[in-house]
C-alpha cells in the first residue's frame, strides 16, 4: 500500500475506525514468528464472503506476490492483523490447490522480524536457481517489497518463513518516493524484468533487468499521468493466437494501454487508457491494485484485485473472485477481456435453466419465484430486437415486501448495464453475475464488460429471493440459468503441519487453529482425525498440554477415535491405551505447560513408543484389537495444542540419549529436524554426558540471532556454547564471558555445520569443511557435562547430531 494515502482511502480508514473496534497495530518478534493471531471463525457471519477470499481477521488491502509455487497458489496480500483500519503493514499470506477453496496461513512477512517498509509489491518462483537462494527441494518464492527501492525477500519452505536478501538492503535504490515492484520472467530474453512504480518526473514506471533477480540494470522509463501505483506489465496472446503477443501495462485504478515490449522499453501508440473494471476504482474503492499471478501451471494470466467495502466485526476487506484475461480485437482496437476462472464450477451444487421465454411488464409473475439462494451464479442473455421494455433485468435478495437489496438493470435506450456503457451484440445482451454475501460482479460481452462491487446482502430467510423483471413494456429471454454456489472455506489446515492426508475432522472438543498448531478445549476425550490410515507404519507428534490432564497421538482408529491412543499424562506416566484398557504405561514427570514429542511404531501386534527422541522405546508391547485405521490425536480433560503430525522415519537425526529436556523456548520435531524458537537463551538437552569429545551438527537460524552446540553443560544449560551468529560471528561463549569468536558471514535460513573438539580445557570449533579450526581456545570453568544444543532470540532448525 502507499505511503501517501489518497484522499478518499483516509476517509474510508476513519470513517472504518469509527464505526469498528480496533487495537494498536504491532510488529513480530522472531519468537512469534510465523505469528497467527487470528480469533477461530466458521466463516459464516453476515457479509463474510463464501467464495471471495477475505482476511481471518484484520484490514487487508492490495494483492502481493501472487505466484503458483510447489502446487499450490499463493495469495499475498497488504495486511494489518492487529485491526481493522490501514497500520503497519505486514504481507499476509493463504494458499489454494484451485484459485478458489482458500486458507488462511501464518504472516509471510513481519515488520520486527523482516527490515524495510512491507509495502506492495510482487512475486516470482526461481524454478532454475538464477538467484542462487534455493536451499533445499522446492523451489523458492522471490518476494519484492520496500520504498524508495527495492529489497529482496524469499522463502524455501513454501511461503512457510522468509529471509531478507542481505539483511534488506535494497538491490535498487530510487532516489524519489516509489514502491509497488512487479517482477516477471522474460522468456524470450532469459531474464527478470521488474516494473516499479515511482514519482520522479511525475507518474510512471521504471523498467529493470536481471539475470538473477538479484543484480538489477535500469532500462527505461514509461511516463504518464494515469499510470499511479501498482503497476503491472504481462503479455497476452490477441485473440489467443499464437505469434500476436501483445504487452499490457496496468495501473493500480485498472487502467491500462496495450502496446509492445521489446524486454527494455515499453511503448504503445495509445494517447488515453482503457478501463478494465468499471466498478469504483480508487485506494479502498470495489476494486483497485490488481495483480496477475506467475507461473501459472497452465499459462493462464489470472488477475485478483482489492475491494475495500467489504468488512464486518473481526475483517475489513476482500479480494475479487479470481479472472483469467485475455486480448481480443474489436472495433475500437484490442481489448482486456475478465472471465472468472473455470473452477468456480467446483462449488456449484444445484442448477436450473429457462428457456425461451417472453418477459412482458404488463403481466405479474417472477419467473425465479420458487428459487431461494443467498450465493450463486446467474447467467442470462437477452434478444432485444424489437424489445419494447425500457429496462429489464435482476432483483438480488428480493423480500417478500418487494424491497430487494440489489437490481441489476438494463437500460434499452442508453445500452448500458448499471449505467455503464454496453451495446448488444447482434441484438443480444448477455450477462453473467456472481452473487455472494458482500461482493458482486458482472460480467457481459464475453468479458469486455466488467463490473466489480461490493454490497451488503441480507442473508435472512425472507431476503433469499430473485426476480426476473422487465419494465416498460416486452424482451425476450432466450436462456436464464441459475447456479448455487456452496462455501469454498475449510478445506485444508491453516497451521497444523502434517503429511497426513485430509480432511481432518474433529471427534468432540472444540478445536482451533493457533501460530503453536491445532489447540483444543477438552470436556473429557476429543479427536482430531485425519484421512490417512494405516496398519504398520512409523506416526510421531509434538503435544503441548496447558490445563489438559493428557494428550497424545492416535492411530488405527475409525472416525470416531476408537483405536489406540499413546499419550502423555500429567499424573506422570506415558501411557499407551485403547478404549477399556491401559496397555501400557511408563512412569515419568509430565508437567503443565510442557511440551514433549512422541513416536509410536507399529509392527502387526507389537507397538513400540518413544518419548523425547530418546533412543530406546519407553514401551513395547503387543495388543491385536485394531489391525489398521486413521491417524489422529487425542486430548483429555482440559487444553491443549498438537503439531507436526507426520508420518515416517524422518525427524531429529541425533547420538543416542534416554531423552530430551526443553529449558525455555519452544522445541519441536519436523521431518527436518529440531525446532526451536525463543526470545532469549533457550536449550534443549540430552541426558548424554562427555569430557573430551568430537561434537558437530548442522544449525540454521531460520530468522533472527543465533543457533548452536552447547556441552560440558549442567541441566539448566550453564556450560559452553558454540554458535553461529547472524551478526557475523561463529562465537565460542559460556555465560558471562564470550570465549572466542570468528568473523563471518551468516545467512539466515542457511545450514552451517558446527564441529566441536574438547581435550581438557583446550576447546576448538570448526566451521563447515574447514581442515583448520575456526576458534581454538582454552578455558577451564566447565570440565564435564550434557550435551545439547541452544537457540538465542531466533528460529533455528538443528539436525544431524553426532558425538565421537
Amino acid at each position: 500500500m502507499r505511503r501517501r494515502a489518497r484522499a478518499l482511502l483516509v476517509t474510508l480508514v476513519v470513517a472504518l475506525a469509527a464505526i469498528l473496534p480496533s487495537t494498536p497495530a504491532v510488529a513480530g518478534t522472531v519468537q512469534d514468528y510465523p505469528e497467527f493471531p487470528y480469533p477461530p471463525t466458521t466463516y459464516s457471519e453476515p457479509y463474510r464472503g463464501q467464495f471471495h477470499f477475505s482476511s481471518q481477521a484484520g484490514w487487508m488491502n492490495d494483492p502481493n506476490g501472487l505466484v503458483y509455487a510447489n502446487g499450490l497458489y499463493h495469495f499475498f496480500y497488504q495486511h494489518n492483523p492487529h485491526g481493522l483500519a490501514w497500520d503497519t503493514m505486514h504481507w499476509g499470506h493463504a494458499t489454494s490447490p484451485d484459485l478458489v477453496h482458500w486458507t488462511q496461513k501464518p504472516m509471510a512477512l513481519e515488520p520486527g522480524v523482516h527490515p524495510g517498509t512491507l509495502f506492495s509489491g510482487g512475486g516470482v518462483v526461481d524454478k532454475d536457481d538464477t538467484s542462487g537462494l534455493r536451499t533445499g527441494s522446492l523451489d523458492p518464492i522471490v518476494v519484492f517489497s520496500n520504498t524508495d527501492g527495492v529489497s529482496v525477500y524469499y522463502s524455501n519452505d513454501n511461503g512457510r518463513t522468509f529471509q531478507a536478501y542481505d539483511k534488506g538492503r535494497k538491490v535498487i535504490d530510487i532516489p524519489a518516493e516509489s514502491r509497488d515492484p512487479k517482477v516477471f520472467w522474460d522468456a524470450a530474453r532469459h531474464r527478470w524484468t521488474m516494473v516499479v512504480w515511482s514519482s520522479q518526473g511525475g507518474n510512471g514506471v521504471n523498467i529493470y533487468t536481471s539475470p538473477n533477480l538479484l543484480d538489477w540494470t535500469f532500462a527505461s522509463r514509461f511516463a504518464a499521468p494515469w499510470l499511479f501505483e501498482c503497476p503491472d506489465l504481462y503479455p497476452l496472446d490477441l485473440d489467443g493466437r499464437a505469434g500476436r503477443q501483445k504487452w499490457v501495462l496496468t495501473s493500480a485504478s485498472s487502467q491500462y494501454v496495450v502496446g509492445s515490449f521489446d524486454g527494455r522499453t515499453f511503448t504503445t501508440d495509445w494517447t488515453q487508457p482503457q478501463q478494465m473494471d468499471l466498478g469504483t476504482t480508487y485506494a479502498g474503492g470495489s476494486f483497485y491494485a490488481a495483480e496477475t499471478f506467475t507461473g501459472t501451471p497452465d499459462g493462464r494470466t489470472v488477475q485478483m484485485a482489492w475491494q475495500g467495502g467489504n468488512y464486518g466485526s473481526t475483517w475489513t476487506g476482500n479480494a475479487t473472485f479470481p479472472a483469467a484475461l485475455a486480448l481480443v480485437t474489436t472495433p475500437d482496437g484490442p481489448r482486456v477481456t475478465r472471465t472468472p476462472v473455470a473452477e468456480l464450477e467446483s462449488l456449484a451444487s444445484d442448477s436450473r435453466t429457462w428457456k425461451n421465454r417472453t418477459l412482458d411488464a404488463a403481466k405479474k409473475g417472477n419467473l425465479l419465484a420458487d428459487v431461494k439462494a443467498d450465493t450463486y451464479e446467474l447467467t442470462a442473455q437477452f434478444d432485444v430486437n424489437g424489445a419494447t421494455a425500457t429496462q429489464f433485468g435482476f432483483d438480488l435478495h428480493l423480500r417478500s415486501d418487494g424491497s430487494a437489496d440489489r437490481r441489476v438493470v438494463y437500460d434499452t435506450k442508453a445500452q448500458t448495464l448499471q449505467g455503464k456503457p454496453l451495446r448488444p451484440r447482434n441484438g443480444k445482451v448477455t450477462m453473467r453475475i456472481l452473487v455472494d454475501r458482500g461482493q458482486l460482479e458482472i460480467f457481459a460481452d464475453g468479458g469486455l464488460y466488467s463490473l466489480s462491487d461490493n454490497a451488503s446482502f441480507d442473508s435472512s430467510a425472507d431476503s433469499q429471493g430473485i426476480g426476473l423483471f422487465a419494465a416498460g413494456g416486452k424482451v425476450t429471454l432466450d436462456s436464464a440459468t441459475f447456479t448455487r454456489l456452496n462455501t469454498s472455506w475449510g478445506t485444508a489446515q491453516s497451521t497444523l503441519l502434517s503429511n497426513l492426508k485430509g480432511p481432518w475432522h474433529a471427534s468432540g472438543g472444540a478445536w482451533s487453529d493457533t501460530s503453536g498448531g491445532k489447540r483444543v478445549s477438552a470436556s473429557g476425550d476429543a479427536f482430531y482425525l485425519s484421512a490417512g490410515s494405516a496398519g504398520d507404519a512409523v506416526y510421531q507428534g509434538d503435544i503441548t498440554l496447558d490445563s489438559a490432564r493428557a494428550g497424545g497421538l492416535t492411530f488405527r482408529a475409525n472416525a470416531a477415535g476408537v483405536g489406540y491412543t499413546t499419550n502423555i499424562d500429567t499424573s506422570g506416566v506415558v501411557k499407551l491405551w485403547r478404549p477399556g484398557k491401559d496397555i501400557a504405561t511408563y512412569a515419568t514427570p509430565v508437567a503443565a505447560g510442557s511440551t514433549h514429542h512422541l513416536k509410536v511404531q507399529t509392527t502387526g501386534s507389537r507397538i513400540r513408543v518413544w518419548l523425547d527422541n530418546g533412543a530406546d522405546p519407553v514401551i513395547d508391547a503387543t495388543d491385536d484389537t485394531y489391525p489398521s485405521g486413521v491417524f489422529g490425536a487425542n486430548v483429555y480433560n482440559g487444553t491443549a495444542t498438537v503439531q507436526n503430525l507426520n508420518t515416517g522415519s524422518g525427524g531429529f537425526v541425533t547420538f543416542a540419549a534416554t531423552r530430551w529436556t526443553q529449558r525455555g523456548g519452544t522445541w519441536t520435531v519436523e521431518p527436518d529436524g529440531l525446532h526451536g524458537r525463543s526470545a532469549q537463551d533457550a536449550f534443549c538437552l540430552s541426558d548424554r554426558t562427555g569430557t573430551d569429545f568430537t561434537y558437530q551438527g548442522d544449525l540454521t537460524v531460520t530468522n533472527g540471532t543465533a543457533a548452536g552446540l552447547t556441552f560440558r553443560a549442567d541441566p539448566d544449560g550453564a556450560g559452553y556454547t558454540a554458535n553461529i551468529d547472524t551478526s557475523g560471528v561463529v562465537k565460542l561463549w559460556r555465560p558471562g564471558r564470550d570465549i572466542a569468536t570468528f568473523r563471518t558471514t551468516v545467512v539466515e535460513g542457511r545450514t552451517y555445520h558446527l564441529k566441536v573438539q574438547t581435550t581438557g580445557s583446550r576447546i576448538r570449533v570448526w566451521l563447515g569443511d574447514g581442515a583448520d579450526p575456526v576458534i581454538d581456545a582454552t578455558d577451564d570453568t566447565y570440565t564435564d557435562g550434557v550435551f545439547g544444543v541452544n537457540g538465542f532470540a531466533a528460529g533455528t532448525v538443528v539436525q544431524n547430531l553426532a558425538v565421537g
